[in-house]
């Protein structure tokens, strides 16, 4: 791919994130459950990607976990905000079979020096602008970043959120799945 229909393609990425930061720069209050298809996380469950370390990545090796998957950007605003958060709930269940994973859409060095810089304790993997279509299928119809899915132990899609998500709000989503 050319760096200018690159340039191009994350140009208009950001142009989606920071519509969506705009959308939901309230703090959050405007996250939403979305009713999902069937098979909505086929296309996820298929996906591998290569990890920090340039090691393939299959998202299935999660399965059985309360699995929360992120969908997210360095140069996103709510993407930003969120990720301590992230890793602060991560530790806080690191114990429980709780697995964060987050699926970044942007240039390996930048994710890299970004996972680094904010100390990331849970898998991050390299995606490209064709990752989105992975959320798409699971409910991301506008391609906003953050996205996020929360899935059950049993492999259930429970919660598809868009926008940044706190401490208190992942508690909430994932406390009822621990007795499950």
């Amino acid at each position: 791919m050319s760096s200018l229909i690159r340039f191009i393609l994350y140009g208009l990425i950001a142009l989606l994130a920071f519509g969506a930061g705009i959308y939901f720069r309230d703090g959050g209050s405007s996250l939403r459950a979305v009713s999902q298809p069937p098979g909505a996380l086929s296309a996820l469950w298929a996906l591998t990607l290569p990890d920090l370390q340039k090691t393939p990545q299959s998202v299935s090796q999660w399965q059985g976990n309360v699995l929360i998957v992120n969908f997210w950007a360095t140069w996103c605003a709510p993407c930003r905000e969120e990720i301590p958060e992230f890793i602060q709930t991560q530790k806080k269940y690191e114990h429980n079979k709780v697995q964060f994973v987050g699926i970044a859409i942007d240039q390996e060095a930048k994710i890299r020096e970004f996972a680094t810089k904010y100390g990331i304790n849970y898998p991050v993997l390299v995606g490209s602008f064709d990752t989105l279509a992975v959320s798409e299928a699971a409910g991301n119809r506008q391609q906003v970043l953050p996205f996020t899915l929360v899935i059950d132990r049993q492999g259930q899609l429970i919660s598809v959120l868009s926008g940044g998500l706190t401490q208190e709000k992942l508690r909430a989503l994932i406390d009822p799945l621990l007795s499950k």
